[in-house]
């Protein structure tokens, strides 16, 4: 069963990040909720296999990807990467920077605090790892991102690679 700590966690990790989502205007929404929504579906994958491999474990039992890892997902993920491409789309060192930041953040003293309130704690990964887990998804994120705005160009780059 869930503690009511680990449930209201859950709950304002799902909701404060999407209050954010009304600060962006329609048009950002838009351009950027593809490539973001792609993110998403990519950790999710993701954290099947973590879970899987015991890369975290949640102390509350019994153990449930819904309730235990999915929040991460659903939460915090697609906002943060429309936030991202909105601030940094079209500077690659300052989006990279800027992911690097967020995920450092998250890797290191969110995860820190994750284990003192007795939510989640890092098993088989250490927090280099995790950040790093976190972090090569910024590549994807922005070359989706990318390819969705220049299907053309990105059309010629791929068939001259593979020709």
């Amino acid at each position: 069963m869930l503690s009511k700590r680990h449930l209201v966690f859950n709950f304002a990790l799902i909701l404060l990040p999407w209050l954010s989502v009304f600060f962006l205007d329609k048009r950002n929404i838009k351009r950027y909720s593809l490539a973001s929504f792609i993110i998403v579906v990519i950790e999710v994958l993701n954290q099947f296999v973590g879970q899987k491999r015991k890369w975290w474990l949640f102390y509350d039992k019994p153990r449930s990807f819904a309730s235990d890892v999915l929040p991460f997902s659903i939460g915090p993920y697609m906002p943060m990467a429309m936030w991202v491409l909105k601030l940094t789309y079209g500077n690659f060192k300052k989006f990279l920077l800027l992911n690097a930041v967020a995920n450092g953040m998250f890797a290191f003293p969110f995860v820190q605090l994750l284990k003192k309130v007795k939510i989640a704690n890092l098993h088989k990964l250490n927090r280099f790892q995790f950040f790093l887990y976190l972090f090569y998804k910024a590549f994807i994120l922005y070359g989706v991102q990318y390819y969705i705005e220049n299907p053309k160009r990105t059309k010629g780059i791929i068939e001259k690679n593979i020709i």
